[in-house]
C-alpha cells in the first residue's frame, strides 16, 4: 500500500500505481515477499545518501573548475573498478553486515548522479546566466531559480542511473550479509537452482522497472511544474 502511495504521489498515473501493485502482488504469490520489501528499503535509503551527498558535490565541481579536475579522475577509477572490488576494503575495515553493505553500495552507485549534475548545471545557457546577473541575482538565486531548474532533466537521468546501479550492487553486497534478493540468488549459483535464480532475477527486474517507471514520471511532472512556475 506505502509503495503504490508513493508511486501516486510521485507520477499521478494509475497505469503505474496498477503496474506497480501488480508486480508486488506478483512477487508475493510467489512467496518473495520479505525479501523484496528488504532490497527495497535497502535500495530506498541507499539512493537517498548518494543523491544527497553527490548533487552537492555535482555543484561544486560545476561551479570550480580545480575541484572538478581533481575528482575526475577519483569517478573513472570508481566506474571502470568491477563491482566485487568494492566489497573487499569494506570488509576489511566493517566486516560483514547491512551498514558495510550500505556503505559499499552507495561508493559504487554515487558517480552517475556527480557527473550529470555537474554536466547539467555546465550546459546552461551563458546567455541566461547573464540575464539572471543583470537582474541582480545573486550566486544562490542563480543556482536555485535558473540553473537547477534548467538542469534538471540532466540531473534526473543521473539520479536514474544512480537507483539502477544501487539494485545491481545491492545484490552483489549479499556476499557480505546484505539481506534480500540478492541472497536467493547467491543461494541458486551456489547450488545451481535454475528456478530459484530465475523467479528472484525476474523479480530484481520487476523491482527495477518500479523505480525506473516512477522516478521518470516524478522527473516529467517536477519538470512541467518548474516550467508552468517560472513561465509564470
Amino acid at each position: 500500500m506505502l509503495v503504490a502511495v508513493i508511486a501516486w504521489l510521485a507520477s499521478r498515473s494509475w497505469k503505474i500505481v496498477i503496474g506497480c501493485v501488480l508486480t508486488l502482488l506478483a512477487l508475493g504469490y510467489f512467496g518473495m515477499w520479505e525479501d523484496t520489501m528488504k532490497t527495497i528499503s535497502m535500495i530506498f535509503v541507499c539512493t537517498v545518501l548518494a543523491i544527497a551527498f553527490g548533487i552537492p558535490i555535482g555543484i561544486a565541481m560545476a561551479r570550480w573548475d580545480r575541484l572538478r579536475a581533481t575528482i575526475n579522475p577519483i569517478l573513472d577509477v570508481m566506474q571502470t573498478m568491477p563491482s566485487f572490488v568494492y566489497l573487499i576494503p569494506v570488509v576489511m575495515l566493517l566486516g560483514i553486515g547491512r551498514v558495510p553493505g550500505l556503505i559499499a553500495v552507495v561508493i559504487y552507485a554515487i558517480p552517475p548522479v556527480i557527473r550529470l549534475t555537474d554536466l547539467g548545471i555546465r550546459l546552461v545557457d551563458k546567455d541566461v546566466l547573464e540575464a539572471a546577473d543583470a537582474f541582480g541575482s545573486s550566486a544562490w538565486q542563480r543556482l536555485v531559480n535558473v540553473q537547477m531548474p534548467l538542469a534538471l532533466p540532466t540531473i534526473m537521468a543521473g539520479i536514474n542511473q544512480t537507483i539502477m546501479m544501487c539494485l545491481s550492487m545491492v545484490v552483489i553486497a549479499a556476499m557480505i550479509g546484505v539481506q534480500g534478493l540478492g541472497q536467493p540468488v547467491l543461494k541458486a549459483i551456489a547450488n545451481q537452482y535454475f528456478t530459484l535464480g530465475v523467479f528472484n532475477g525476474l523479480a530484481i527486474v520487476g523491482i527495477a522497472a518500479i523505480f525506473d517507471r516512477v522516478s521518470q514520471a516524478y522527473g516529467k511532472r517536477l519538470q512541467k511544474h518548474l516550467e508552468v512556475t517560472h513561465g509564470n
